[in-house]
């Protein structure tokens, strides 16, 4: 078998936009794969066909596609001319060795309807050869396996089994965003969800180094290598925030100073977001999860921008969201003890509930505008590509 059948679901949808959005997912593709002997990435119809190479492996293949967000799914595949005879026989060659099971069936696809049998038909020809040939008892209904066979213009691909793919838009589809990125559980499950609905993340990580050791900086730059397995590149913003923070801390009330922390680090990220084209910030924000979490305290952090602020986890509880950190494998990076400024000068009862004119009068004793401007200055900029 020396061919891989993606199929996509959601961007079959796109209409009169459908060819640049399957081009992009192909282009993902080849990027996924450039190291591991794929021959070509074709584009057939209603399916993507990756060739593989003498010395390609299927196990590394796999792994790379299944975080290629577009796929639906994929199957490692082969191809044999379009005639039953042909089909059945390549079949049997390839089912040489397999442990005989309990039932089969045959599933058909027929994508150009030019072909004279139907589905149906192609069923009941190649399944009947491949019963005479091995004695197998046919199970319509709850086969224990299935062999599946896709009819196109010329000749067709016969796989058994598929492999659930990422699902969602491929990335680059959607833009490109900026995504506060803590170096805790949360932030990087929201930046996973983006680029699964098609965005290109920018990560922008606030820490308190020298006040404070490196190891955030350390756990946002392994989230960030990890992340790129899924966008292929990942640009991380390093912003030095803890002299901000003690300028805060000696003009603030101790009430509103986390909100105010968290109104001028919007205020950054939009300034890196707009530099670098992007078009929305994103955070792992949750309602109530924490005190400057509250609806309150949210719209007064939102009123410093003018972009979109996309809060993708907002409505899920903390489990949730465990569970997908860990089945990202960004949770054991997450979980790795570090001291983050977001715990540094925080008052030991933040208020819940703020008030932007008492937020705004706090604020009037900062030159934020210069403040913003100097962290801006002084982001150290980091890049990492998904094969290093």
């Amino acid at each position: 078998m020396t061919s891989v059948v993606v199929h996509y679901q959601e961007i079959a949808l796109k209409g009169n936009n459908r060819p640049w959005f399957v081009a992009r997912l192909a282009r993902n593709l080849r990027e996924a794969t450039a190291d591991l002997n794929v021959r070509e990435v074709r584009v057939l119809m209603g399916r993507i066909e990756v060739v593989l190479g003498d010395t390609a492996a299927w196990p590394a293949i796999r792994e790379r596609l299944a975080r290629v967000f577009g796929v639906a799914n994929f199957a490692q595949a082969g191809r044999a001319p379009l005639d039953v005879d042909a089909i059945a026989t390549a079949i049997l060659t390839d089912l040489a060795g397999r442990p005989n099971p309990r039932t089969f069936r045959v599933s058909a696809r027929r994508a150009d309807k030019r072909f004279p049998l139907t589905s149906p038909q192609i069923e009941r020809e190649v399944g009947g050869r491949i019963k005479e040939a091995r004695g197998w008892k046919v199970d319509l209904s709850d086969p224990e396996f299935t062999i599946h066979v896709e009819a196109l213009t010329d000749d067709a691909f016969y796989y058994f089994g598929k492999e659930l793919g990422a699902g969602g838009m491929p990335v680059g589809v959607s833009g490109k965003v900026a995504c506060l990125l803590s170096g805790g559980i949360d932030s990087p499950v929201a930046a996973w969800r983006l680029m699964r609905r098609g965005c290109r993340v920018l990560l922008v990580h606030f820490h308190s180094y020298p006040i404070l050791s490196r190891a955030s900086q350390e756990k946002t730059r392994e989230l960030a290598r990890l992340l790129a397995q899924y966008q292929f590149h990942s640009r991380l913003f390093l912003i030095p925030f803890g002299d901000i923070q003690q300028q805060v801390t000696l003009s603030v009330p101790p009430p509103v100073r986390v909100v105010v922390y968290r109104r001028l680090m919007m205020r950054i990220a939009e300034r890196i977001a707009r530099d670098h084209r992007a078009q929305a910030l994103v955070t792992g924000e949750v309602v109530g999860q924490v005190a400057s979490q509250t609806l309150e305290n949210l719209a007064s952090i939102n009123d410093v921008v003018s972009m979109p602020v996309l809060r993708p986890l907002v409505a899920m509880d903390k489990d949730e969201i465990v569970a997908e950190a860990q089945r990202l494998g960004t949770y054991p990076i997450s979980i790795i003890p570090d001291q983050d400024c977001c715990t540094l000068f925080t008052p030991r009862h933040p208020a819940t509930k703020a008030r932007t004119r008492d937020v705004e009068s706090a604020e009037a004793t900062l030159p934020v505008t210069e403040m913003v401007t100097r962290a801006v200055a002084a982001a150290v900029v980091e890049d990492f590509l998904f094969q290093t």
